[in-house]
């Protein structure tokens, strides 16, 4: 024993920079022990009053080694256990006569050898709580839900051991460590540190201030830098911390200069303190490619085009949301192949304000038919395209054009650049609250940000609301030393959900984010509202929603609803929210908390896309046999050779269909009553698919949003000509793709269209697009060509329907002329006048749109083939036209 504890600073309430000054104070008798060692040099207790002394502590020495076996460093690798409150940490070991200890080392220190957990400044016994979980900690993280919980002395000082590396260690009765492991820290955070004030930039007359929350940071420096890049910094600016949120004031010169941050903190990804310079997650202006944050004030008059402030009052009336009708479009196809463009204007932002250009005159001829909303795929700043022009590698499109329409070489030449190139979907995102670079004049400076508001306005001035594609369920990258990362630098561990071993999920494709935590949650709602605010928009589409929580769409819905014209410049009653509720990955059925998912999001009023209506229209599903049918694609009628089964089997499959498509009809509401094909009545929820799921799920019908192609998978035109019979003729599949997009069309509920549909848009039967380049993207707005038969689609996606493909692509037969896609684009705004030519396609209640379906039933006398259409649509069509 010794006669002191050497504390390296002071016991009470620890200073924010940690700073180690050494003090001592009296020893405490073995009999009140905590068991607090680290090699006679002691770390500070953490505590926030004196009373901690109060609490059970002992000393060790160097002669009593924690004893390991089969564990080793890597161990701390994992982070198994979870500090979801101050004073409890669940972990899934059962302890029994054992013991169980916390450790932490604020210079990441810690290591395990064959003496124990070595390099700590402080060591706690924790004591199980045999009462377990508490019931909010369970609803929180409901994945943990049968974890064991350890309490934690309650007046630690959580607040600044959190800025440690941190790990917990289990020892049997004869003190052998048996298991060790990092913790995951997000629900101690989400208790301490829960923050509504500002965040990020603000301007005043006088001072620009700047906020970060960053509670695991020990030190947090801005430097401030004159030019976009290069060059040595101005100053490097130390801020203060107050309760997690680090802060400085700077001059007004600050303004139109840029910043990084250079954050110290510990990184359970390398289990180092690391240095780690990153941009402000709540940057609303950038340098190229991300490299500095702009300072930007985005309420600066010389960043407003004229008559910006007064757009709101120019926006088309939407009386209501099912008003709505959609048009899914990439920034890039818009115009990246338009000659009527300037070329300097071509993919970017600027396309749009031309008057005449042979897109903008289709765009208002889809505005004068009835297209209400145009969806623009991601338009945030992300990864995998150069914000710099003369970066971008391109292939030659003359001697593209040259080659055979089922060759391979088109594919190889455009893949070997297609990382170079200027072509993304843009599902990568970096930073969401600024504009994308590339799509801009200039990516430095505000440029991107004056072109993006032009953009809009000239999308307002003919006629069209904007729906922004946001991408809040992933981040392309993590980690600190990653250019592209960002949240993952100021906060590791928090921002991205981890599984149970502590890595981090990947079931969106890559560094799935975690809503269920309140900054996250924020920080997601922040910047949709400065989206709208700042940039006038009047929806969003979430991609892969069913990874948020119900709660944070919910909360998002709200606070875009409460914006007033008069308060924020716009009105958030009429900003409309839908995405993608598909339930899969680690969040399916609940596992993280609720989630938005299509059947959770009933009574919401928030939209969910409809692939019920999808599948049963083109047959099986994107992930099924290709060469499986569906109402539309000749199931029974047209067989393709496809091994469907039996006659009868085809006719039950065709049946069906026919029933999805009824309740699609009727906006997939949960509740619509409808006869089904066996003559009894039946709700939309009793009508089943997918294994027994349910094909209603909304309660209203603004909650469904029909389609039957979108930017993934085949264009619709794609699907038909691979789905349907080789020898049929190429204007019976316009036919087909003109029956599908009239259905849609006359749906209750939101139609939702892939630019390119009413052009018989093709992508040479790629199913995956996202990364193909300009050539297999390519729209052509003077309707010359439909994209057919450029060549075979890239092998990475494709390979295995090559032999499909092509004798597809080489039989000229297959390709439609300009006379087909005329009358394709003029049967399409047909169909979009009759939906606007009365209200009765656009009713506003699921009450509304059950009467006449129980009308049309009683008045209908139908042959047997009839009752395998659709109410509705086969009094509609006939030889492949609009009777009018």
């Amino acid at each position: 024993m010794v006669d002191v504890l050497r504390v390296p600073f002071p016991v009470l309430q620890s200073s924010p920079s940690l700073s180690f000054k050494p003090r001592l104070c009296p020893l405490i008798p073995p009999s009140r022990r905590l068991h607090l060692k680290s090699n006679s040099l002691l770390f500070p207790l953490f505590c926030s009053s004196p009373s901690f002394f109060k609490l059970p502590l002992r000393c060790s020495s160097s002669s009593m080694p924690l004893q390991l076996s089969s564990l080793s460093q890597d161990s701390l690798l994992y982070s198994r256990a979870y500090w979801v409150t101050k004073t409890i940490i669940a972990w899934n070991v059962d302890v029994v006569e054992g013991s169980c200890y916390l450790y932490a080392s604020k210079v990441a220190a810690l290591s395990v050898t064959d003496n124990g957990i070595q390099g700590h400044d402080l060591e706690i016994k924790l004591e199980e709580d045999r009462s377990g979980l508490p019931p909010n900690v369970i609803e929180k993280f409901p994945h943990i839900r049968d974890y064991r919980a350890f309490k934690l002395p309650p007046v630690l000082d959580a607040k600044n051991l959190v800025k440690c590396q941190l790990a917990v260690a289990e020892f049997n009765s004869q003190g052998k460590c048996r298991n060790a492991t990092g913790l995951q820290l997000p629900g101690v955070l989400d208790e301490l540190f829960s923050y509504d004030g500002p965040l990020g930039a603000f301007y005043s007359a006088e001072a620009v201030s700047l906020c970060l929350w960053a509670p695991t940071a020990q030190a947090v420096y801005a430097h401030i830098y004159k030019d976009p890049v290069g060059g040595c910094p101005l100053e490097i600016i130390p801020l203060e911390e107050t309760n997690g949120v680090w802060s400085t004031k700077g001059p007004k010169s600050w303004e139109g200069c840029y910043y990084m941050y250079e954050v110290s903190v510990y990184h359970p990804s390398t289990l180092h303190i690391e240095k780690c310079y990153a941009n402000d997650p709540y940057a609303r202006g950038l340098s190229a490619d991300g490299k500095r944050t702009l300072f930007v004030n985005l309420h600066a008059d010389d960043l407003k085009p004229e008559g910006w402030d007064e757009l709101e009052d120019m926006k088309p009336d939407i009386l209501s949301f099912s008003d709505i009708s959609i048009y899914e479009l990439h920034i890039r196809d818009f115009s990246a192949n338009d000659d009527t463009v300037n070329a300097d204007f071509r993919g970017g932002y600027m396309a749009f304000t031309l008057k005449d250009s042979a897109g903008v005159l289709h765009l208002k001829k889809l505005s004068k038919a009835g297209i209400t909303h145009v969806h623009l795929l991601p338009t945030f700043q992300f990864a995998a395209v150069d914000d710099e022009k003369e970066n971008w590698k391109y292939v030659d499109s003359k001697i593209l054009e040259k080659l055979p329409s089922d060759s391979a070489e088109q594919q190889e030449k455009i893949t070997a650049i297609q990382d170079d190139d200027a072509y993304n979907w843009g599902y990568n995102p970096v930073l969401w609250g600024v504009p994308k670079g590339s799509y801009s004049s200039d990516p430095n400076g505000p440029c991107r940000i004056v072109e993006f508001r032009k953009m809009i306005q000239a999308l307002t001035h003919i006629g069209l609301r904007v729906v922004l594609d946001v991408v809040y369920n992933h981040l392309h990258a993590n980690g600190p030393f990653d250019k592209d990362s960002v949240l993952d630098k100021i906060v590791p561990g928090y921002y991205l959900r981890r599984n149970t071993d502590g890595f981090i999920e990947n079931s969106t494709c890559v560094n799935n984010t975690a809503s269920e935590h309140y900054m996250v949650e924020r920080l997601i709602i922040d910047d949709l509202l400065s989206w709208a605010i700042n940039y006038k928009v009047d929806g969003f589409r979430f991609d892969l929603m069913g990874h948020i929580m119900k709660r944070t769409m919910v909360k998002a819905k709200d606070a875009l609803c409460s914006l007033t014209k008069e308060r924020d410049g716009v009105d958030g009653s009429r900003i409309y929210i839908y995405g993608e509720g598909w339930d899969f990955g680690e969040v399916a059925k609940n596992g993280r908390g609720i989630n938005a998912s299509q059947f959770n999001l009933c009574g919401t009023g928030i939209g969910s896309f409809n692939d019920r209506i999808r599948d049963a229209m083109l047959g099986g599903s994107p992930f099924g046999p290709p060469l499986q049918q569906g109402f539309v694609t000749g199931l029974l009628l047209e067989p393709n050779g496809h091994d469907h089964g039996t006659k009868d089997v085809e006719k039950a499959m065709l049946a069906s269909a026919k029933d999805h498509i009824q309740v699609g009809l009727a906006a997939n509401l949960r509740g619509f009553v409808l006869t089904d094909f066996e003559g009894k009545e039946r709700k939309g929820s009793e009508v089943l698919c997918y294994g027994g799921t349910p094909v209603g799920y909304a309660f209203c019908p603004t909650e469904t949003v029909n389609y039957v192609s979108a930017h993934d998978n085949e264009t619709l035109f794609d699907i038909i000509s691979l789905k349907t019979p080789v020898g049929i003729s190429v204007e019976d599949r316009c036919r087909m793709n003109h029956f599908a997009t009239s259905i849609i069309a006359l749906t209750q509920g939101i139609p939702f269209f892939h630019a390119g549909d009413e052009m018989l848009r093709s992508k040479s039967l790629d199913r995956d697009s996202y990364n193909s380049g300009d050539w297999f993207n390519r729209l052509d707005f003077t309707y010359n060509s439909n994209n057919w038969g450029v060549g075979l689609p890239p092998k990475q996606k494709n390979e295995n329907s090559w032999p499909l493909i092509q004798p597809r692509l080489a039989d000229p037969s297959f390709k439609p002329q300009r006379s087909h896609i005329l009358a394709a684009v003029e049967n399409f705004t047909d169909v979009l006048c009759i939906r606007y030519s009365s209200p009765l396609f656009r009713l506003r209640t699921a009450n509304a749109i059950q009467l006449p379906f129980v009308t049309l039933r009683t008045h209908h006398s139908e042959t047997e083939d009839q009752r395998l259409l659709p109410p509705v649509s086969f009094s509609l069509f006939k030889n492949g036209s609009i009777k009018r």
